[in-house]
């Protein structure tokens, strides 16, 4: 199994064709102050798994700052299907909206998802501080 595709954005779905649409990928955030809170993200994770693999799977994704220190989990589980051998390998997609995430300070935030006894680095997002003459009325917020 192996992480094939991530992201953080602003919106993702799944298309009839089985394609994802994705709107307004970022790798990073600016916020007034900390802790600053993200109203909406969404976390979209493609994992392709072994030919073997078949059934109900658990994952958890952990958004971990640069100690290691957890500021949310998401968990959920994904259904795969055996792919015939001339086929692709099975693939989950899964797209994850998460509300009011709180970053506690600035630094390197990074999605780590657990599945099947593996870790796998996902996306990550850099969180700094905006300088005060460019902060909105929203005090520790980090902008949409």
């Amino acid at each position: 199994m192996r992480l094939r595709f991530s992201a953080v954005c602003d919106d993702a779905r799944t298309t009839p064709t089985g394609r994802i649409d994705l709107h307004g990928v970022y790798h990073d955030r600016a916020a007034p102050g900390f802790p600053a809170k993200q109203e909406h993200l969404v976390l979209v994770v493609v994992l392709e798994w072994n030919r073997e693999d078949h059934g109900r799977y658990l994952f958890k994704a952990d958004l971990e700052d640069e100690d290691g220190q957890i500021s949310l989990t998401v968990e959920g589980e994904t259904e795969v299907h055996q792919s015939p051998p001339d086929q692709p390998p099975a693939r989950s997609q899964l797209i994850m909206p998460i509300e009011e995430v709180i970053f506690p300070h600035p630094g390197q935030y990074t999605f780590r998802v657990n599945v099947k006894g593996q870790t796998l680095e996902g996306p990550g997002i850099y969180l700094m501080e905006m300088p005060q003459e460019f902060a909105t009325p929203e005090e520790g917020q980090a902008p949409a």
